[in-house]
């Protein structure tokens, strides 16, 4: 008879059951790190929750005496069409920077860079690798200088030598700018995720293919993707985390204007908290905002069935 399947739980009752108190104390010393990992993640979300039922602000009555209000701020949200317009502004801005964007651009750069054959390889690695090191406001004010909607800004001095008149680009196609900056940030992250997992396919795995004839993109189909699986599994939840949560560039891009063209979730969490002072009710937000975060992981291991 096959024992049965080895579990947290029955790890836990061997360690506890039949070690020495001294060896057992050595065991549970190597938790430690994960249990204040996750209180430095529970903590603060507990809090937020806490804050998101009251009436807590950074002037008035708010800020003399909050008070719990329940789920008002919640039914507050749910007939605030400031907070539907931020939704729909990151559901776009995460859809095309993030998971479409950065994921074929990453995908193409590996499978590119991956040929043996290809020469110089190292210099369009350093491109794409590149724009990880360069902070989220540096990048803001590079991108704002070459966005410059007079004829000596970079973007406009490219597109006048095809006779195309000096573009305002943030005012006339704000949320495409920062899609573009974003995607331009981030697929140095996809890039090397996506070079590592096509790097652990086995090579005999992919011989084998060959000799059954597949090529092209049968062979991506049946044999590069399914192994990439678990990878683009971590990129999709990591990214869409990031993408959510990012707030420098675009606020010191664009402040989320044009008329709250650019105003990501993240934006709009700060201006109701410090800028209508509504700690409580940004609070909500951001009680959203987790959840929507948590609902998509759960639905990337759903789609793309990788048991972790």
């Amino acid at each position: 008879m096959r024992p049965p399947p080895f579990s947290h739980s029955r790890g836990l009752a061997f360690v506890s059951g039949f070690l020495p108190k001294r060896q057992r104390l050595i065991v549970f010393s190597f938790l430690l790190p994960s249990i204040a990992l996750l209180l430095v993640f529970i903590v603060p979300t507990l809090d937020a929750i806490r804050l998101s039922l009251t009436d807590e602000a950074l002037v008035g009555p708010g800020y003399l005496d909050p008070q719990f209000v329940g789920l008002l701020n919640y039914s507050d949200l749910a007939a605030d069409r400031n907070f539907y317009n931020s939704l729909r502004v990151t559901g776009l801005f995460l859809l095309f920077s993030a998971l479409i964007g950065q994921f074929l651009v990453g995908l193409f750069s590996a499978l590119l860079l991956r040929q043996r054959s290809l020469r110089f390889r190292s210099i369009p690695n350093a491109a794409i690798i590149m724009p990880l090191a360069v902070p989220e406001t540096v990048a803001a004010f590079m991108w704002a200088s070459m966005l410059v909607p007079n004829d000596t800004g970079t973007a406009n001095l490219i597109v006048s030598l095809i006779g195309i008149e000096p573009v305002n680009w943030i005012r006339q196609f704000p949320l495409t700018s920062i899609i573009v900056i974003n995607i331009w940030r981030g697929m140095g992250f996809a890039f090397i995720l996506f070079a590592s997992g096509l790097e652990a396919i086995p090579p005999e795995v992919e011989e084998a293919a060959i000799l059954d004839g597949a090529r092209g993109f049968s062979m991506f189909r049946y044999i590069t993707l399914p192994f990439l699986a678990p990878t683009i599994l971590v990129f999709y939840l990591l990214t869409t985390v990031g993408t959510i949560g990012v707030f420098g560039l675009i606020f010191f891009l664009t402040a989320g204007g044009p008329a709250r063209a650019t105003e990501i979730i993240g934006i709009y969490i700060y201006n109701e908290s410090f800028q209508f002072f509504q700690l409580g009710y940004g609070a909500a937000v951001g009680v959203i905002m987790l959840a929507i975060s948590v609902v998509l992981g759960v639905l990337y291991l759903k789609v793309l069935r990788v048991k972790v």
